[in-house]
């Protein structure tokens, strides 16, 4: 059935329809967003904060647009007052809207709160406007049957402003303790259960019986108007705790939510029993909403399992894709692919043909959508949650081909009808056929096509990914000997727990001929697995998860180890020693906690047995030539240092620091994929006097867990140096009390790996009364342990200390092509940074002497002394930085090197151009 609708004068002919006009007009900027997202998706690699704008450009741009639409489409009709929702007032709401989306987004990405505060008000001012138009809506209408979901609308408006001021706040920073993980549970809830799912229940009590072609089951408007205070009392109490208690305290608010989604639920699950859906709109709700009862159960499940706010701000983050693309999204496409034919118009037949354009190929469509956003949720290889989400991708162009299609079409066959109109009346058209629903061979075959889709995905994925894969090399079963060992028909079941970076057992005994099954328990604070060189694999355990590894029949030693980056070479080895006995046997393990080291990668698997990480080919050593010239045109990166914000020593410097994967040249034919602050390695240079304040806000854009260590702080390093997994964020802020240059790196563990691989960056502090110098240039000195070309550093040869290549600023002999510039007689001031991780710096220029040198916060010599003494080295350790001052007698090239001259040799080499 229909909302009902208002009598009133005949129609206007249907080309000239403002109903059909106007929701082609505002459901465009529903697909706009849509594809915006799409174009996001495509591109997130490249994109600053992209975790963040792919939620918020779906959620506040293409789903709060289609909110605001079709609630006041919807309240409208069950109020039959049609023409209520169009007109200036309604159009101004939705640009107010859009520019403050627009506004928000912007200041996220370029980093400027203000601009996120200002898009915040305009967003609420915009909700607020719409929640007051329905409550005058409701006063100034008849009571009518379904009027309770204009309250829905008019509760879930109500909520939104409060969501986005919490938001606001979280984008401002400087929260202290947990503060940041409350508010962002509190935001995501209001929001995502308020906004968006008071919205959908609310309209489904009419949609969904509408969707199925039959009549509202009974009590259904009781159902609605009961709900809706247990979902509000619900959603109350878990916010409330989310801000005031702990976690557990906030479940039975989810649970009270969810019993209202129930109550409200009932009347649908008979309304799908009288009539069976046979629709995409109806199947894409349908899976929709099991999306959503599957994450409020996850919800509910992480809320009980835990004590800290943090923990459940980054497991909930697993659950971003079930809710945003599982749930609100399928309801979304649904909703859309019903309602745009019906406004549309045009007539019955019109409606139908739109209807069978959106419904293009819907089962297999439907079976990619749900199958491919399981795989991705699971603990799959990245190629594989790679291929799944491009078919997701996929999908969603697909239904916006479709959906442009379908818009365009309408509009020609109205303009059609218009001109036949004008022209006076021609022969009847043709009866519309009736509507056939498709039939149910051909619905089962665009499911098992759909499914074979996302399979081929899978096989594609780990093709490219093979090393990801478990690849049997020789079985568990063969003897020492080559030959079979024969089964004995009995198991051998080994406890084994995670300890921090250790397995415990770290060895098991197991008779020859048994079969081996080993239960792995994660009490560490890292992710982990366990890997068996015949490819036998647990997948991947976040903290607090078990797995089970069948190792098959056991016939000879075997060797395993930790597959996560890093942790091999730090020792997670684990060996399976065969004995000569037979018979159970069954070891236990000792737990324990502790340990420090990356999250949740997001699935991507590392194979470290040779020591290198993704790439191709053989390692990029092998093309690292010193004497190799680049590309031409080629600019080194900038050394010059800009001098100090002017200020007394109270400035707040505020930065964002976005973790990136960045695939760049190290030397000449020489590539690396780093891990970098801000697409760089070195990172960004920060620069400051005593007594400023430091406010860095880190993202996780990469693929692992990461963090931030700045030695330029002095506080306790529990939740600032914490390791973050992918998509989530933290404030570190620290008051520089001390001068010096000073380094920042992340400390996740590996931290030697993580260092070598690009972590790394530089904080000057001026020293008090520091002179003004003419030039001033700063060179972050690091070493590399090159992996395969276009693969990460090779973690076997940082934890052997052998490195490939050191380099001034991230780049073999750069300055040696692009040289730094200065003239004679100017005061120099060169501020060194020895990164490591393993190898110190002792800096020299050849042909200059320093009359001043600085070094770990105090001077070592300062020009005018009695002795008349001068410097030829600035020798640092790692992790240690100073300065040098010198003026260049005259023209001429002048080489700068480290002393350690092998370390010159490999690429720690440049010249100053004095002129």
């Amino acid at each position: 059935m229909s909302p009902p609708t208002a009598s009133g004068p005949a129609p206007k002919p249907p080309g000239r329809s403002p109903r059909a006009l106007w929701h082609l007009g505002v459901n465009a900027i529903v697909a706009a967003w849509l594809a915006l997202f799409a174009a996001a998706a495509t591109a997130h690699h490249f994109l600053p904060h992209s975790s963040w704008l792919l939620v918020h450009v779906l959620l506040l741009g293409a789903v709060t647009n289609a909110v605001v639409i079709w609630s006041g489409h919807f309240a409208a009709s069950v109020l039959r007052l049609p023409e209520a929702n169009r007109g200036a007032p309604a159009a101004l709401r939705l640009v107010f809207l859009n520019a403050g989306a627009v506004t928000v987004m912007g200041g996220m990405l370029v980093g400027r709160w203000h601009a996120v505060l200002v898009g915040g008000c305009l967003v609420a001012a915009a909700v607020t406007a719409h929640a007051v138009w329905l409550v005058r809506l409701l006063r100034r209408a008849l009571p009518g049957r379904f009027s309770m979901t204009v309250r829905y609308y008019t509760a879930a408006s109500a909520l939104l402003p409060a969501g986005a001021a919490l938001g606001v706040v979280m984008a401002r920073g400087g929260l202290a303790g947990d503060l940041s993980d409350r508010l962002l549970i509190a935001h995501e809830m209001i929001n995502l259960l308020g906004w968006v799912g008071l919205t959908v229940a609310g309209t489904l009590i009419t949609l969904w019986p509408t969707m199925l072609r039959t009549r509202v089951a009974e009590g259904a408007e009781r159902a609605g108007r009961t709900a809706l205070p247990v979902l509000l009392a619900g959603l109350a109490a878990a916010v409330a705790a989310a801000l005031l208690a702990p976690p557990p305290l906030a479940a039975p608010g989810v649970t009270g939510y969810a019993g209202g989604l129930v109550i409200a639920g009932r009347p649908w699950l008979r309304e799908a029993r009288a009539k069976t859906p046979r629709s995409f709109a109806a199947w894409s709700v349908a899976a929709g909403c099991l999306w959503l009862a599957g994450s409020l159960t996850a919800l509910g499940g992480i809320l009980l399992s835990t004590t800290s706010w943090t923990t459940v701000a980054e497991r909930v983050s697993l659950l971003t894709a079930p809710l945003a693309a599982g749930w609100i999204a399928q309801v979304l496409l649904g909703a859309l692919s019903f309602l745009v034919p019906v406004v549309l118009g045009g007539g019955p037949a019109a409606v139908r043909a739109a209807t069978a354009g959106l419904e293009r190929a819907w089962p297999a469509r439907l079976a990619v959508t749900n199958a491919a956003l399981l795989l991705c949720v699971l603990p799959v290889p990245s190629m594989v949650r790679v291929a799944c989400s491009s078919l997701l991708l996929a999908v969603l162009l697909h239904f916006l081909v479709l959906l442009v299609l379908t818009a365009v079409r309408g509009l020609q066959s109205r303009r059609r009808a218009a001109r036949q109109g004008d022209a006076g009346p021609g022969p009847a058209p043709a009866p519309a056929p009736a509507e056939v629903p498709a039939a149910p061979h051909r619905v089962l075959g665009g499911v098992a096509f759909g499914l074979a889709v996302v399979v081929l995905a899978v096989a594609g994925g780990g093709a490219v990914d093979a090393r990801s894969l478990p690849v049997v090399e020789r079985s568990a079963a063969t003897g020492a000997d080559g030959g079979v060992v024969k089964p004995t028909g009995l198991t051998t079941t080994v406890d084994v727990t995670i300890r921090g970076m250790r397995f415990s057992p770290s060895a098991v005994d197991v008779p020859a001929g048994n079969r081996l099954v080993v239960r792995l328990r994660n009490t560490g604070t890292d992710t982990h697995d366990l890997v068996l060189e015949t490819g036998a694999r647990t997948g991947r355990l976040t903290p607090g998860k078990r797995g089970t590894l069948d190792a098959g029949v056991v016939g000879r030693d075997l060797s395993g180890w930790c597959s996560v980056v890093g942790h091999r070479q730090m020792g997670m080895v684990f060996a399976v020693r065969v004995t000569g006995a037979r018979g159970p046997d069954t070891v236990d393990g000792t737990g324990g906690t502790g340990g420090t080291g990356s999250r949740e990668d997001g699935g991507t698997t590392h194979d470290h047995g040779g020591g290198t990480s993704g790439g191709t080919g053989e390692s990029a050593a092998e093309a690292f030539d010193p004497m190799a010239e680049p590309a031409e045109g080629f600019t080194a990166r900038d050394a010059e240092l800009p001098p100090a914000a002017d200020g007394s020593g109270s400035t707040l410097h505020k930065r964002t620091l976005t973790v990136k994967e960045a695939e760049a040249e190290v030397a000449p034919g020489v590539r690396q994929t780093l891990w970098t602050f801000d697409g760089t390695a070195p990172g960004p240079v920060l620069r400051g006097r005593v007594g400023d304040t430091f406010e860095i806000t880190l993202v996780n854009d990469g693929t692992i867990g990461h963090s931030v260590d700045f030695h330029a702080g002095a506080l306790a390093p529990d939740r600032p140096m914490r390791t973050i997994q992918p998509g989530r964020s933290l404030t570190y802020r620290f008051k520089a009390t001390r001068s010096g240059v000073w380094m920042y790196h992340c400390s996740t563990m590996p931290m030697s790996l993580h260092i070598a691989n690009g972590m790394f960056g530089a904080v000057v502090i001026d020293p008090p009364g520091l002179p003004k110098a003419d030039r001033e240039y700063v060179l972050v000195q690091s070493e590399s342990y090159l992996g395969r070309q276009n693969g990460t550093a090779d973690a076997g040869k940082v934890k052997a200390k052998e490195p490939d290549m050191v380099a001034f600023n991230g780049y073999a002999n750069q300055y040696d092509h692009d040289p730094l510039t200065a003239r004679t007689g100017e005061r120099v001031r060169i501020w060194v940074l020895a990164a490591g991780p393993n190898v110190g710096s002792a800096f020299h220029v050849v042909g200059a002497q320093f009359d001043t040198v600085f070094r770990e916060g105090a001077y070592d010599l300062r020009p005018g002394g009695s002795e008349r003494g001068g410097a030829q080295v600035l020798d640092l350790a790692p992790a240690s930085g100073g300065f040098v001052e010198l003026s260049f007698p005259e023209a001429g090239d002048y080489a700068f090197v480290t002393h350690v001259m092998t370390d010159a040799e490999r690429g720690a080499h440049g010249v100053f151009r004095v002129r």
